[in-house]
């Protein structure tokens, strides 16, 4: 299969004031949002992707447009809803301190396996339809360009540690344990056996060694040679 870089949106303007956005229409970047949409921009740009897929919000296109900018070869950007925000019903648009005293949060926390939001989405129905959406474009674009293919998914936190979890073999009650930073990339590879994760939740670095694609292999015992 394919390798997907998982881009979480830059910092938006609830992001900064510490509100509840969801799929609340018109939540753009933030200066800081632009600044680390461009770096991550930058990073992407050694990298021909194969395929460009998006949440259909404002903040992840405006992200996913940086990315199409510093491709070199001509990009289509393809919106998905299916990898659009939790619908949080009530919680959206509400201050994050004011949800943090609701008894609801503290399932939200240790068992969001459970939660399903006043009004919205459950947690575990997030997962399903995003990893689904992943899994279903993976294979797309691996089908098209073949198994070295590499395509960036532009999203949101909690769908993107949602679809880290799956990777990693987690239950959804763990997930609470990954962090996705605003304009943070993680790479999963879809091999033809279990999925293997290659990072989470970075900011820096080059991405060059991704050019070439990756070949399914087993794992390597004793971790291997690197790139």
């Amino acid at each position: 299969m394919a390798t997907v870089i998982l881009v979480r949106h830059g910092r938006t303007t609830a992001n900064a004031t510490g509100v509840l956005a969801g799929r609340t229409p018109s939540v753009f970047l933030d200066d800081t949002g632009e600044e680390q949409a461009i770096r991550t921009a930058e990073r992407l740009a050694a990298i021909p992707l194969a395929g460009i897929v998006s949440s259909p919000l404002e903040r992840c296109v405006q992200t996913a447009e940086f990315a199409m900018q510093q491709q070199s070869q001509a990009a289509q950007l393809l919106i998905e809803p299916e990898l659009s925000e939790c619908d949080y019903g009530l919680w959206q648009g509400r201050k994050l301190q004011d949800l943090a005293a609701e008894e609801l949060w503290k399932t939200v926390q240790s068992v969001p396996s459970a939660v399903t939001f006043p009004g919205g989405e459950s947690m575990a129905g997030m997962q399903s339809r995003a990893v689904a959406a992943i899994r279903r474009h993976d294979a797309a674009i691996e089908a098209e360009h073949g198994a070295e293919a590499v395509w960036a998914a532009f999203s949101h936190g909690d769908i993107i540690k949602s679809v880290l979890a799956d990777a990693l073999g987690m239950h959804l009650d763990l997930f609470q344990r990954i962090s996705v930073g605003p304009g943070s990339a993680s790479l999963v590879h879809y091999g033809s056996g279990a999925p293997r994760v290659y990072s989470i939740n970075t900011d820096a670095g080059d991405l060059s060694w991704l050019a070439p694609g990756l070949k399914t292999t087993d794992a390597p015992v004793g971790g291997g040679a690197g790139h």
